[in-house]
């Protein structure tokens, strides 16, 4: 259970929701029409930031704060989650009266996770933290990627969407998968443990909202883990823009030991 919650909490934090990536329902099937031309993997991504509203409503989010509740194994586990773009990103989920904190900035990260053992904060394994560092960007890693030293590549194409693939600097991928009618996002899949086995943790989004600054936001995601497990998270409320402390991703030191 310990390893599975570990889990769950790593892939609710990269699951997407604090990337905004934004999209609307799939609209109902055309009439057959000619093919199009195929589109190279920077059009796709362009097109994508065009239809979700411009870089620019993005590039005016400089943070980012989230309350989530997740249903896991039928119980609630409300959450939050604060993101200062470029700086850090800090989530914080509570289950079975544990409170589990991760957080990511631009130097390390560390974590509070009572259920895998580590009650006291402690810094993130290299592969962990590698895996999620990206969080602390609003616009996700789609987002000027190019600069971030990452890359993508066209995997496939049809009538019903395109298939990318983005490459970090650190060797890492994610695949996402646009409708091709809208050139919105449907689904990413990348790569994550469940008890210490390498599966695809693939997520979707819906149920859509629009922000004040001219772009959707999913609020409801659902995350599968290899086949293995599946969980749901709802995000009820959105405040972008908000002042937020820096200080709040510093890793606070260990409580000191009792005198004997």
């Amino acid at each position: 259970m310990q390893k599975i919650i570990r889990g769950i909490v790593m892939f609710s934090a990269l699951a997407g929701a604090v990337s905004l990536m934004a999209q609307t329902p799939a609209p109902a099937a055309a009439p057959a029409a000619a093919a199009a031309p195929t589109l190279t993997a920077d059009q796709v991504v362009a097109k994508y930031f065009d239809a979700i509203g411009g870089k620019d409503a993005i590039a005016q989010v400089k943070s980012l704060t989230m309350t989530t509740t997740a249903q896991i194994m039928g119980n609630d586990a409300p959450g939050s989650t604060v993101v200062l773009d470029g700086v850090g990103f800090r989530n914080e989920t509570s289950f079975n009266d544990s409170k589990i904190i991760q957080v990511f900035t631009a130097k390390g990260g560390w974590q509070v996770n009572p259920m895998a053992g580590s009650p006291d904060p402690t810094p993130l394994p290299d592969d962990q933290y590698a895996a999620g560092k990206d969080q602390i960007y609003i616009g996700g890693q789609l987002f000027n990627y190019a600069a971030k030293g990452s890359k993508v590549e066209l995997l496939s194409s049809d009538a019903n969407s395109y298939k990318i693939k983005l490459t970090t600097k650190d060797n890492l991928d994610t695949t996402y998968e646009f409708d091709a009618n809208t050139f919105l996002l449907k689904s990413t899949v990348r790569k994550g443990k469940m008890q210490d086995q390498d599966v695809d943790v693939t997520t979707t989004y819906s149920d859509y909202k629009k922000m004040d600054v001219g772009y959707m936001v999913p609020t409801a995601m659902a995350i599968d883990l290899g086949g293995q497990f599946q969980f749901t998270i709802a995000v009820t409320k959105v405040e972008m823009n908000k002042t937020v402390d820096p200080t709040i991703f510093d890793m606070p030191a260990a409580p000191a030991a009792p005198k004997s």
